[in-house]
């Protein structure tokens, strides 16, 4: 040995640092994942009731289809009774109990009208509804009833309005 060298260190070779683990994730990680299924969760909310208002509308239109089907079959007076309780049945669906339920008559055309039947039940083909359920003899254009039907259905057979 020679006295002038340092005496020889003991040292270890470098090892480069272990790679990141993958759990548990950064903070970050954790933000995007919450971020990710609250935006999941609120797509399926809407889906849900985009679904839920699509059924809705197609069971109406097919109990409808159902009387349109049937309605050679029946008196007119019942043909007119089954088609007011279909659309008090999506009204009562689709509006307060309150503002629907108590309706009669002309205030019950008027509310038709003012949902959707542009003032086709009250002077059109739908005022044979304010009587025509207690009238002895109904003249009723069946074709056209139907038809207004179809169309005051498809505007409010949907989300039903808050209370």
């Amino acid at each position: 040995m020679n006295p002038a060298s340092p005496p020889a260190l003991d040292l270890r070779g470098v090892h480069a640092p272990l790679p990141p683990e993958l759990w548990p994730p950064a903070p970050g990680w954790w933000l995007v994942a919450m971020l990710l299924a609250a935006v999941l969760a609120l797509i399926g909310l809407r889906g849900y009731r985009y679904y839920r208002i699509r059924r809705r509308r197609q069971q109406a239109l097919a109990a409808l289809d159902g009387l349109a089907r049937a309605r050679g079959e029946v008196e007119a007076q019942a043909f007119v009774t089954e088609v007011s309780t279909l659309l008090r049945r999506v009204a009562l669906a689709r509006f307060p109990r309150k503002q629907v339920a108590s309706l009669l008559g002309t205030d019950w055309l008027g509310f038709l009208d003012a949902t959707g039947g542009d003032g086709a039940f009250v002077s059109g083909p739908g005022k044979v509804l304010a009587m025509g359920p207690y009238a002895r003899q109904v003249e009723v254009d069946a074709e056209a009833l139907l038809a207004l039907a179809r169309t005051w259905i498809v505007k409010n057979a949907g989300v039903p309005h808050e209370s």
